[in-house]
């Protein structure tokens, strides 16, 4: 028998349905999958290299594209013969999420797992989610607003702000943020981050989603945070969270997340785990299987599935045009470390309260010094 082991992230929405995907495939197939998972934040910034290294197949995000194609860690998904199955995975996607995996010229994981930051809210303490910023700041003054600002979150929230307001920031090398626009953006955070508890610093969207589930407190909104269907589910937590569009003109912008499936350059068994890959990711199990296990698809269908949007109360269907619309991060060899040291930088600056001008420059700097 052919034995893979697979590495995810810790969360239900990241290992259950992986687990049960693999029960499934071990039926269809003979091949057994194990797989193990470790930290959220792991998951943001841990090498993949290393993890290609022990593990067949591994569940990435997609800034370490860059990071993976020069280190020659991962098997480049578009093999000959197949291409009617990625043009099917492809016209499926949910967003930029298929795109965002294909890096100098290959295609280096399938979306699984669409996702960018949403809002978040109590239903039972918010009857009416804000609809402008200047509306999320008034309820962060009334003592509301939760939000994740651990690394790399508030570079995230900084990145979905800057391409709010028109001025996305840079993708490729040269000035990271037009000057005005990335101050604007600071100073929107900075009139939340003024009035909302130190500990959000210290925050990912898992643990401030557990926090506004909670049945203690006050807390009523999460206006920007990556969006975990599991808690929009009746019986998940204590309370239910109900999720919707960004509140910032025309819901444009998001940081895109999400996950994909990939497979190690590394593996003794590529081509099993290549045909794991291509299956776990087709229609047909993205919209049954993979959401019925507690998964957040990366297939269109499901976003679109009344079915799949009944138990999570509409969540697919109200966060998509958000989905529709966001942002793809820088993806070069070299991000991944701007990106924990940029969002350093910007909570350092907002703790401090320091002139977003000062800020900005030192974003572009470390921005040129990636390269």
């Amino acid at each position: 028998m052919t034995k893979l082991l697979g590495m995810t992230w810790s969360h239900p929405r990241g290992y259950d349905p992986m687990v049960a995907t693999a029960a499934e495939w071990l039926k269809r197939s003979g091949v057994e999958i194990t797989w193990e998972k470790r930290s959220l934040q792991d998951f943001e910034a841990y090498p993949v290299q290393d993890l290609a290294r022990r593990y067949d197949l591994i569940v990435i995000d997609h800034p370490h594209v860059g990071e993976v194609t020069a280190q020659n860690c991962l098997a480049a998904l578009d093999v000959p013969g197949r291409d009617a199955d990625r043009a099917v995975i492809a016209k499926g996607t949910v967003g930029r999420s298929y795109e965002s995996y294909n890096y100098a010229g290959h295609q280096w994981a399938f979306p699984i797992d669409a996702a960018a930051q949403v809002m978040g809210w109590r239903p039972d303490r918010l009857a009416t989610p804000p609809k402008s910023w200047g509306e999320v700041v008034a309820l962060a003054v009334d003592g509301k607003v939760v939000l994740p600002l651990l690394p790399p979150h508030s570079l995230m929230s900084f990145f979905t702000l800057t391409a709010s307001l028109g001025a996305p920031c840079n993708t490729e090398r040269g000035r990271f943020v037009d000057p005005k626009v990335g101050a604007e953006a600071l100073e929107m955070l900075a009139a939340v981050t003024a009035h909302i508890d130190a500990k959000c610093f210290d925050m990912d969207p898992i643990a401030a989603s557990e926090l506004l589930a909670a049945d203690s407190g006050d807390l009523a909104l999460m206006p920007l945070g990556y969006g975990y269907v599991s808690y929009a589910r009746d019986g998940f937590r204590t309370k239910r969270l109900q999720f919707g569009n960004i509140p910032v003109a025309d819901h444009r912008g998001s940081a895109l997340g999400g996950t994909g499936i990939a497979v190690s350059a590394f593996s003794k068994n590529v081509a099993a785990a290549m045909d794991y890959a291509y299956w776990v990711s087709s229609e047909a199990v993205q919209a049954s299987l993979y959401a019925q296990s507690g998964g957040q698809p990366g297939h269109a269908s499901s976003w679109e599935s009344e079915a799949v949007n009944a138990p999570v109360h509409g969540f697919y269907r109200d966060t998509r045009l958000t989905l529709e619309r966001a942002y793809v991060r820088p993806r070069h060899h070299g991000y991944m470390a701007f990106q924990d040291k940029a969002s350093k930088r910007i909570n350092a600056g907002l703790r401090s309260g320091e002139p977003p001008a000062a800020i900005v420059a030192d974003l572009d700097r470390l921005y040129e010094e990636s390269f």
